[in-house]
C-alpha cells in the first residue's frame, strides 16, 4: 500500500504544525550532515521555529562558514563589476569619444585645428563648407521670396482699405445731396397739396391739375 501524498501547504492545527516541524528539522539537518561528510562539503544551517526559537547545524564552525560566505561575496563584487555597469561604463566612453570626434570636427570647419591635416583633408573640408554655403543660401532665399510675398499680400490689403475709406465720403455727400433735393422738392409743394404740372406741344398746351 503506497503512502498518501501530503499536501504542501501551512498546517493549520499548531499541535500538528509543532510535530512537524520536529521531525523535519531532524530529518534537514540529518541530510546536511551526510552531505558534509559524504562530499567533504562545509555545510551551516539556520532555522527559526514559528515561536522563533533558534536551531543550527555546521559541519566546521558556524562562525567560520559565515565568515567565508561574506570573504567571498566581497572577492565577488571586487573581481567582477556586474554586467549593467559595465555596459553603462562602456556607453558613456562611446558617447563622450563621439562628443570629442564632433566638436574637433566643428573647430576645423571654423578654420581651427588644420596645421596636421592632409592636402585631402583640407579638400574635403573645403567640399563641405561650400556645400553647406549653398544649401544656407538657398534656405536664405526662399526666406526672403516669402517675405517678399507676405509684404506684396499686406500692401495690396492696405490698398484695398484705402480705396474703401475714400469711398466712404462720396456716400456720405450722396446721401446728404439726396436729402437736400427731398426736403427741396417738398418745400415747392402748393398749399393745398397739388401741384400745377403743363406740358407743352408745339401750339397745344396740356394742363394737369
Amino acid at each position: 500500500m503506497t503512502r498518501k501524498r501530503i499536501q504542501i501547504k501551512k498546517i493549520d492545527n499548531i499541535s500538528s504544525r509543532q510535530v512537524t516541524f520536529s521531525k523535519r528539522r531532524k530529518g534537514l539537518f540529518k541530510k546536511a550532515q551526510e552531505l558534509s561528510t559524504l562530499c567533504d562539503a562545509d555545510i551551516a544551517l539556520i532555522v527559526f521555529s514559528a515561536t522563533s526559537k533558534l536551531f543550527d547545524y555546521a559541519s566546521s564552525s558556524m562562525q567560520q562558514v559565515i565568515e567565508r560566505r561574506d570573504r567571498h561575496s566581497a572577492m565577488h563584487r571586487l573581481d567582477r563589476p556586474s554586467m549593467e555597469l559595465q555596459i553603462e561604463s562602456d556607453s558613456n566612453d562611446i558617447l563622450r569619444k563621439k562628443v570629442e570626434d564632433k566638436n574637433h570636427e566643428l573647430r576645423q570647419l571654423n578654420g581651427e585645428d588644420l596645421q596636421g591635416l592632409t592636402l585631402q583633408e583640407l579638400q574635403k573640408i573645403e567640399e563641405n563648407l561650400k556645400r553647406g554655403l549653398t544649401n544656407v543660401s538657398k534656405v536664405k532665399d526662399e526666406k526672403v521670396m516669402q517675405e517678399i510675398s507676405n509684404l506684396k499680400r499686406k500692401g495690396l490689403e492696405l490698398m484695398e482699405e484705402n480705396q474703401r475709406l475714400k469711398q466712404v465720403p462720396s456716400l456720405i455727400q450722396l446721401h446728404r445731396q439726396s436729402s437736400e433735393s427731398i426736403i427741396s422738392n417738398s418745400s415747392n409743394l402748393p398749399e393745398d397739396g397739388y401741384s400745377d404740372t403743363s406740358l407743352k406741344l408745339g401750339l397745344v398746351t396740356f394742363s394737369i391739375q
